[in-house]
């Protein structure tokens, strides 16, 4: 495959991603959002449809990786780096322009992002919090527990995709007949998604789960710029936690795939 077939898939199905992804916690989050307060559960099957949608649309162009810590564990298994960088580039792109996209989606809801006087949900013009639409946030602010929360969190993400594709022996940069890249089927890319869910289910709790650093990132970017009134902090303090533990735990995966299997 091509660098511009690498490039454009990567940035449209990582857009796709986020674009699900952050659609649905400002859903879940927002004032005057018609799905405000539907729970965690509703938020996982979010993230899960994201991954299902934009790795089934990035398959054919670029193998449809959508998360630097897949093509880092790919690149450790294989010891084809040669790639790597037009994937993370591609990635990045495609995580802020989703973030963006949906914060469009969700325009209105934020220019009203304050609580009203009468309700029992904050003083008047108290605002809403908008960065947990956008990247991670831990629920206890620890960071070695939540550096290895999302290392455990990624291994058990990456390993599994690496097995579905270690079957067939895909590398960075090949399709095989199916056009499905590292997911070696169509069915495999389903059951990732429904793997992520699961994540979440399971494994999301304490840090909300980035398991992707250009889905933390990216993101955490755009929000830091993003006109929206009353948004608060985006947090750089805890920032490196998203993406170093997904990292880790992706080179972690690669090194368990390529040892085991």
């Amino acid at each position: 495959m091509s660098n511009g077939d690498i490039f454009t898939g990567e940035v449209i199905g990582t857009a796709i991603l986020i674009l699900f992804g952050a659609g649905v916690c400002a859903a879940v989050t927002l004032r005057y959002s018609k799905a405000r307060a539907s729970g965690w559960i509703v938020i996982a099957f979010g993230w899960g449809f994201g991954v299902l949608a934009g790795a089934y649309t990035a398959a054919p162009l670029s193998g449809g990786h959508l998360n630097p810590a897949v093509t880092l564990g790919v690149a450790v298994d294989t010891g084809d780096w040669d790639k790597v960088w037009l994937y993370w580039l591609g990635q990045m792109v495609g995580a802020m322009l989703g973030a963006a996209l949906a914060y469009l989606v969700y325009f209105a809801q934020f220019r009203a992002n304050t609580r009203t006087t009468g309700t029992t949900e904050g003083t008047a013009d108290e605002p809403t919090p908008t960065l947990g639409i956008f990247s991670t946030i831990p629920e206890i602010r620890h960071p070695v527990a939540n550096l290895v929360t999302e290392v455990i969190a990624t291994i058990s993400l990456v390993l599994p995709i690496l097995a579905f594709g270690g079957n067939i022996g895909i590398g960075i940069g090949q399709v095989p007949g199916e056009q499905t890249g590292i997911y070696g089927s169509g069915i495999s890319i389903l059951l990732v998604s429904l793997l992520v869910v699961g994540i979440g289910l399971s494994l999301g709790g304490p840090t909300g789960y980035a398991i992707n650093p250009a889905r933390d990132l990216g993101p955490r970017i755009v929000h830091t710029f993003l006109p929206i009134p009353n948004k608060g902090t985006s947090d750089w303090g805890y920032s490196w936690i998203p993406v170093a533990g997904p990292l880790i735990g992706g080179a972690l995966a690669g090194l368990i795939h390529n040892a085991a299997f």
